[in-house]
Formats: structure tokens, C-alpha cells, sequence
């Protein structure tokens, strides 16, 4: 039995995976069409899948996961900072799949204005306009891209939302302070959304990743091999499918009664309240 052959859980459903283009939200969009879902590959860039060399464009990976998978796909580019951008993403999405009954907002990073890492990256020192850069593609982005989602499956009294968090958010950091105080955010958004939505029958979760093997992030700083290892032991680098498994939990059947959640994905790196 292949990977392919799993129930088709969410036949039927559309589902929106922002920063879809690679890494985390490509194995999210994936994962949700294994399972069924028709799904909008949302990018900035269309050539963004092609900077850690996981892909080229972003039309060609929606042309891809369609016909892996057997589902419509559609490829969306937008700044998901930007309102107007948001509300032309969903139009897209709606006319050429319908209804998105499943958001995972994935779109994010700890990202300077001018591109790469901010640098400075502490609490003190890092730029006004990289505050600003990493609060909008982080904590904005969630917010208006949820708020916009959000309105549509409140009046069909379904849906499900997930987000991205970090493990960032849960300690105190002189390093990419800016990015954890932003995730922290988007955690507790989460949960206000998640009480706001309760009555509609729309459940909202977060994942927080800890350290994944990605493009981006094998691609951006020295690894430990010894981390790179994936039995055995919990102290070591997840998978992307990993955490993409989670987000089969929140979006399919078993997480309907599952909302205002956070669930670390870390091995049991950080064991204690958040």
C-alpha cells in the first residue's frame, strides 16, 4: 500500500495553505490532498519555491500536487500583509475550487525588510523597519488573512483554521526576539479566535514547530548531523511530514471537537505550560 492509498478523509473540501510554495506549507498543502482536499497553493513569489531548491515556480508545484494527488489545485500569489491582496486571494481560490472549508495560514519567517535574517536580531538592537517586517509577515498576516477566511465560514457555520506558531514563543530569547514575540501573538490570536468561533462550528488550532528540516532551514545555519537522525531518539530534527501530520489532525474528522488549542511539535524539547 502506497502513501496514496489513504481514505480520502476530506473529499470535498477546499483548503487555502498560505507559503505553500515549499517546505512546511507545501507538505501541508500535500498532505491535505492525499486526504481529498482540492487546494490553493498560495505564494509571494512566483519563483519563491526555487530559493532553498526545493521546486521552481509556485504554478509548477499547484500543477504538481494536482496531479500526484489526483485533486484541482490553484496556484494564488499575494502579500498576505496587505488587505487588498488577501480578498483577491480568497476570490481566486473561491472561483476555482469553491468555498475554502480549511485555512492552514502558514505563511511567515523570521524575515528582515530587505530579505534574509534581520541584523541585527536581539531585543535591543534590531531595526525599526525589521520590528516592523517581522511583526506584519508574522502576526499581521495571521490576523487579516483569518479575519478575512473567517467571514465566509461563519456564514456556512463550518470550517477549520490552523495556524502557525513557534516554539519560539514560549521562552525568553536574545535572538530572533522580535519573531518569538510574534509568534507568541499569533499563539494567542489563536485563541480569541478560537473563542470567537466556537458558535459557528468552526474550530481554530495552532502548531508550533520546533526545529524541521526544511529548505530554508538546512539551507540558513549549521546543523548537527547528529540531529539529523530520525529513529531512535527524540533529541534530533523533525521531518516535515512530521508536522504535517498534525495538520491532518486539526483539518480531518478526529479534530472536530478540538479548538483553541496550541500543540508543540518538538520531540518534547520544551516540556512545561505555554
Amino acid at each position: 500500500m502506497t502513501s496514496h492509498d489513504t481514505n480520502k478523509l476530506l473529499a470535498g473540501k477546499v483548503a487555502l495553505v498560505t507559503g505553500a510554495g515549499r517546505g512546511l506549507g507545501r507538505a501541508f498543502a500535500e498532505k491535505l490532498a492525499a486526504l481529498g482536499a482540492d487546494v490553493a497553493i498560495h505564494g509571494m513569489r512566483e519563483n519563491g519555491p526555487a530559493e532553498y531548491g526545493e521546486g521552481t515556480t509556485l504554478t509548477a508545484v499547484a500543477v504538481e500536487i494536482g496531479r500526484e494527488f489526483g485533486v484541482r489545485s490553484q496556484r494564488v500569489l499575494g502579500d498576505l500583509t496587505k488587505g487588498e491582496d488577501i480578498a483577491r486571494v480568497i476570490a481566486e481560490t473561491e472561483a476555482a475550487l469553491g468555498p475554502i472549508d480549511i485555512l492552514v495560514h502558514n505563511a511567515g519567517g523570521d524575515i528582515a525588510a530587505g530579505g534574509g535574517k534581520p541584523d541585527p536580531n536581539d531585543a535591543v538592537n534590531i531595526k525599526e523597519a525589521d520590528v516592523r517586517a517581522v511583526l506584519e509577515r508574522n502576526l499581521l498576516s495571521t490576523i487579516l488573512t483569518c479575519q478575512a477566511v473567517a467571514r465566509g465560514m461563519m456564514e456556512r457555520r463550518r470550517g477549520r483554521i490552523v495556524t502557525l506558531g513557534s516554539v519560539a514563543a514560549f521562552k525568553g530569547r536574545t535572538q530572533g526576539s522580535i519573531y518569538a514575540v510574534s509568534k507568541a501573538g499569533v499563539t494567542h490570536y489563536t485563541r480569541c479566535l478560537a473563542d470567537q468561533l466556537r458558535p459557528y462550528d468552526v474550530a481554530v488550532n495552532c502548531i508550533a514547530p520546533g526545529d524541521t528540516r526544511t529548505g530554508r532551514f538546512l539551507g540558513t545555519r549549521a546543523v548537527d548531523p547528529d540531529r539529523m537522525v530520525e529513529t531512535g531518539t527524540l533529541d534530533r530534527i523533525a521531518t516535515v511530514d512530521e508536522v504535517a501530520r498534525v495538520v491532518e489532525f486539526f483539518a480531518g474528522p478526529i479534530g472536530a471537537f478540538v479548538s483553541g488549542q496550541v500543540l508543540r511539535i518538538d520531540g518534547g524539547g520544551q516540556c512545561w505550560p505555554g
